[in-house]
């Protein structure tokens, strides 16, 4: 199996703001899982290849509820996001464009929601951890924490599939 590095991307060079900041790195953890997605077929992106059963389109699912949940509910107090299904495991009838799409769309909306908040400290609208609520920024700090290891997870099923790395 050849490698090939045509993924790789540089790191985001924002240094203005916290929220600036936090929000490329966020971006940029977001781009390193889509972009592993590119150029398959609807039966790789399905190819469960390690014995959890993880897939790509499963762990873009996954951080779409991810999404909904710290952004949505916790951060803007959306009751319709409290409980959310992380499960990875995609339906075979839910093609993977709309999976893609949600995704995408849950991006968006939670950007909307961290550029409504009062700031990095701005306050979760529904408590957290331990009963608390937290600040964005803490929610920030999850959220990309999560998306790069999953993206690092995506990196590893995506050589496997082809041969192609790069972040």
């Amino acid at each position: 199996m050849t490698t090939f590095e045509t993924q790789r991307r540089p790191v985001p060079l924002a240094d203005g703001g916290e929220l600036d900041i936090a929000l490329a790195f966020l971006a940029f953890a977001r781009e390193c899982v889509v972009k592993k997605t590119e150029g398959l077929t609807e039966e790789q992106l399905r190819r469960v290849l390690v014995p959890t059963g993880t897939n790509l389109l499963g762990l873009v699912r996954h951080l779409t509820a991810a999404e909904h949940y710290w952004f949505g509910h916790h951060l803007a107090g959306l009751a319709e996001y409290e409980d959310v299904d992380f499960g990875m495991a995609v339906p075979a009838d839910v093609p993977a464009e709309r999976v893609l799409a949600d995704y995408r769309r849950a991006c968006a909306d939670s950007d909307a929601a961290i550029r409504a908040a009062d700031g990095p400290d701005a306050p979760t609208a529904t408590p957290v951890v331990g009963g608390e609520p937290r600040s964005l920024r803490w929610v920030l700090a999850h959220m990309t924490g999560e998306t790069t290891r999953h993206a690092g997870h995506a990196d590893i099923l995506r050589e496997q599939l082809d041969g192609t790395t790069g972040r």
